[in-house]
């Protein structure tokens, strides 16, 4: 069924080509005959090179061996340690043709299972013997894939298999640059001696995987949550300029809230979790192998590789001890993240409902200015009404139809019986009979005696109210900010009675 998976998959699978090397390690009896080898494979002969180096043919052949040498452990890899191409680890992708690939798995014996992992992200670790009694091999494959970066794909994998009757570890390795694949062959090569256990290279990329930079992270995170602390809390005794987030009296929130994420992220940053069952994981791949090793004294005998393979017993226990003052660290930075998180959003809570308080006075403010605007009108259309009346009749007496004085004739007015004549001698103003002329009556003043005091006493009088009008208004403004005022510390001092303790948490200066 392997097999038949192994093959559907394949068939799946898209190519990518990358650039392929091959590493030998190989330690023999005699120690001076011990070889390490790193060459990439020649462009012109590569499919060649490639299928001799499977079957250790041609160049690639067993040396020959001298009486009473033998060769006692090595490695053999296929290493494509600076992979390039976008979608090296996307999901479905070999960067081997689907023959050189296939070729591979079957003849180094690595397993099957690989293919079926190309979509898993994060750390992945998996170890298994095979079934086959006579020639029995141990399988791992161990692997950590991320999601794109800058449009490329990013992460390792390892694929190995230990053969119990000659001691070889045979596999693929590929890694991207930014993954810790280069330096893991460098401490390959650096422990080649030290070849004989199956798990030395998984050990090498795991502690790099482990590396102090875990730690720092965690530590760096710590220190910005602790300015986070000061900005969110505003604490008195902390100076501005340990903050980024305090210019003068300003508080920038938008920057907190962005770096609290940010920070949150960088916490969770390889998550000690994953890993803890990673190591776990480890410590029973080397339980199996161990059982199966301790049978086999004329290879796995030798107290030198009894010693190797305790001291990754204790860098297992070694990692997991690490792991989890991690978690508590880690645990400990995200109950703290998660009290500032809160503590800001009530602190933009009650900005956003001051501020809404704000707008409600403004509003007050705008609704008392237009119904003032109304009053006035009102008071304007008022006045007209009054005037109106006398300015038109005024208006209407003063045009030239009508005459009510008469010159010339020597009576001061017609009689009544004679008031066609007196129409009709108008008519002919200028003719030798009397003429009707206007004139200013004397009484004129009469008029603007009462007309100019009455219009002074209405203006004055309208003044006045106008002025204490305004008077009550601002006094009706300064009621209503008393009173959202007021409103504000009411619901201010109920919040804080929910929320916040009489006791201070720290002390500001010492009593």
């Amino acid at each position: 069924m392997d097999r038949y998976l192994f093959r559907t998959y394949l068939d799946q699978c898209q190519f990518v080509e990358e650039t392929t090397s091959w590493i030998e390690i190989f330690n023999y009896s005699d120690e001076s005959l011990n070889t390490i080898e790193e060459h990439r494979f020649g462009p012109d002969e590569r499919r060649v090179e490639f299928h001799n180096f499977l079957r250790r043919t041609g160049v690639f052949a067993p040396r020959e061996l001298k009486e009473g040498v033998r060769l006692l452990n090595g490695i053999r890899l296929i290493v494509q340690k600076d992979a390039q191409e976008n979608e090296t680890f996307a999901p479905l992708h070999v960067s081997l043709k689907p023959d050189d690939y296939a070729s591979m798995v079957e003849i180094m014996r690595l397993p099957y299972r690989a293919i079926e992992g190309t979509s898993v992200v994060g750390p992945f670790f998996w170890a298994a013997l095979d079934h086959d009694e006579e020639d029995p091999h141990l399988q791992i494959i161990f692997r950590k894939s991320d999601v794109r970066k800058k449009g490329k794909t990013r992460g390792w994998e390892l694929m190995l298999s230990h053969s119990f009757n000659t001691g070889l570890t045979s596999g693929f390795v590929k890694g991207t640059p930014s993954s810790d694949i280069n330096v893991s062959i460098k401490t390959l090569l650096a422990c080649a001696s030290q070849a004989m256990h199956p798990f030395l290279l998984p050990m090498i990329v795991l502690s790099h995987d482990m590396s102090i930079k875990t730690d720092m992270k965690q530590r760096e995170a710590r220190e910005w949550l602790r300015r986070l602390e000061h900005a969110v809390s505003m604490r008195q005794e902390i100076l501005e300029e340990e903050s980024n987030y305090i210019k003068e009296t300003m508080v920038n929130l938008d920057q907190i809230n962005r770096d609290l994420v940010e920070c949150h992220s960088q916490v969770l940053w390889k998550r000690p979790q994953a890993y803890q069952e990673i190591v776990r994981s480890f410590g029973i791949a080397l339980d199996s192998f161990w059982s199966l090793a301790e049978s086999r004294p004329e290879i796995y005998g030798k107290e030198a590789f009894k010693a190797l393979h305790k001291s990754f017993v204790s860098r297992l226990d070694f990692f997991q001890a690490k792991l989890k003052g991690i978690e508590n660290y880690a645990h400990i930075t995200l109950e703290r993240l998660s009290i500032q998180r809160a503590a800001l959003y009530n602190i933009i809570a009650q900005k956003e409902s001051k501020l809404g308080l704000q707008m409600a006075v403004d509003q007050r403010k705008l609704a008392h200015a237009a119904k003032r605007d109304a009053t006035s009108m009102k008071s304007i259309s008022l006045l007209g009404a009054v005037f109106l009346p006398a300015t038109l009749l005024a208006s209407v007496f003063s045009m030239t139809f009508f005459n009510f004085q008469n010159q010339g004739s020597g009576d001061s007015s017609p009689a009544a019986g004679d008031t066609d004549n007196s129409t009709s001698s108008s008519g002919q103003s200028g003719s030798g009979g009397g003429a009707v002329s206007g004139s200013v009556s004397p009484t004129i003043w009469v008029y603007f005696a009462i007309t100019i005091p009455v219009t002074l006493i209405i203006v004055v009088t309208w003044l006045l109210w106008d002025k204490k009008r305004e008077a009550d208004y601002a006094k009706i403004d300064k009621d209503i900010e008393k009173g959202i005022d007021a409103m504000e510390q009411k619901i201010m001092a109920e919040m804080r009675k929910r929320t916040m303790s009489t006791a201070r948490t720290w002390n500001v200066a010492k009593s």
